[in-house]
């Protein structure tokens, strides 16, 4: 990197974080259309070039949005609008990460599964049942994991925390879940992940936080162990 890239990148993470602190003070709302790109580099004392790089690098992180022809404006700001790009970490990681990506889930989802038993009502419980007799009746992997990811998202859900939630479907994405899927179909390990599925829903009618989240812990442990097969068969880093 030159020391003319390194100037400029330099001055656009401070637009960067000039914008960031226009947003916590409450200078830019969700949903507001930001002045020109002319305007607030003016205002920011900033050149147009740093402030459109600034624009860009937020819009990807999905902070601000970029409409053709309309300007652009700030997100709803809500938890899946920021931590977007959490999930294609998990979905791109191998090895090591992969494995310590899988550790967060086994320290937040039984977290998450058991506050849900004391939450989750009736018509969220037949939800669940519904999708376990979807995923033990389906023909293909593609269709398992859809029901699978429902499975999760409808118990993260009724834990009634969106931050937490939105976490954890960035840990639980599709294509991330389809390799779990792929490794488990591999060990033949399907009936024994059904049961697992059935002991957590058994713990959430019963209403029993702990049993909740031992059954979940269980669960995510033997997709801890299909990340530690994975990583242990990565070559060691150079």
């Amino acid at each position: 990197m030159t020391e003319e890239t390194t100037a400029r990148t330099t001055v656009t993470e401070r637009a960067i974080a000039q914008i960031k602190a226009k947003l916590a003070a409450g200078e830019l709302l969700p949903g507001q259309r930001l002045p020109t790109e002319r305007e607030l580099a003016a205002e920011l004392g900033l050149s147009r070039s740093s402030m459109r790089e600034a624009i860009r690098a937020l819009t990807t992180l999905g902070v601000l949005d970029a409409r053709h022809g309309a300007g652009v404006y700030v997100t709803r700001l809500s938890p899946d609008d920021l931590l977007e790009t959490f999930g294609a970490v998990a979905e791109m990681s191998r090895g090591r990460t992969l494995l310590h990506l899988v550790q967060v889930r086994k320290i937040l989802e039984p977290a998450a599964t058991a506050t849900a038993a004391a939450r989750i009502d009736e018509a969220g419980l037949a939800l669940l049942r519904a999708e376990m007799r979807a995923m033990e009746r389906g023909v293909d992997s593609e269709e398992i994991v859809g029901h699978d990811m429902e499975f999760h998202r409808i118990i993260n859900e009724a834990a009634g925390n969106p931050v937490l939630a939105a976490i954890l479907r960035g840990l639980n994405t599709r294509t991330f879940r389809a390799r779990v899927w792929r490794g488990l179909q591999e060990a033949n390990a399907f009936t024994r992940t059904f049961h697992e599925h059935d002991a957590i829903y058994r713990a959430l009618t019963e209403r029993d936080p702990e049993a909740a989240r031992t059954a979940a812990a269980v669960h995510i442990g033997a997709v801890e162990d299909w990340a530690r097969r994975q990583a242990d068969a990565e070559p060691e880093e150079q």
